[in-house]
């Protein structure tokens, strides 16, 4: 299966970025862990800090299933949420914290909707599992 992985704003930092909610791997050694252990995909990775990229990424919809973090767009984006609508594919939203239990602005998910699922507060273990998800969409 042909898997994008697409992060949000300011998901380039991780592995610096507030280490006590997002720790200290980055995405680039977790994307090599994450093709070790899912050698039957292709994986393949885009993440931009502008939301109209992501649009025409998302738009290119050259890929069989799609795993999304938002990242602060999660919480306000109708376009983003707009173009998910048009995708047919499987699509998984992650979320590394618990945005359930943060601030109440980032309690609400725009974008949720128009996923398959949504997994919430697994670190960057929910990648891992929004792969395995994929399975059963």
């Amino acid at each position: 299966m042909k898997i994008l992985i697409l992060n949000g704003p300011n998901l380039n930092l991780l592995g610096t970025r507030e280490p006590t909610i997002y720790g200290t791997i980055s995405m680039e050694n977790y994307l090599q862990t994450l093709e070790e252990n899912f050698k039957e995909h292709e994986i393949s990775y885009y993440q931009s800090n502008i939301e109209g990229e992501i649009i025409n990424r998302l738009q290119e919809n050259n890929f069989e299933a799609l795993v999304i973090n938002p990242g602060a767009f999660t919480h306000y984006s109708y376009a983003i949420a707009d173009c998910l609508k048009n995708i047919s594919q499987p699509k998984v939203e992650v979320h590394i914290s618990n945005i359930y239990k943060r601030e109440e602005f980032r309690q609400k998910s725009v974008t949720a909707a128009q996923t398959d699922c949504v997994l919430s507060g697994f670190g960057m273990e929910g990648y891992r599992l929004a792969i395995l998800s994929l399975k059963s969409i």
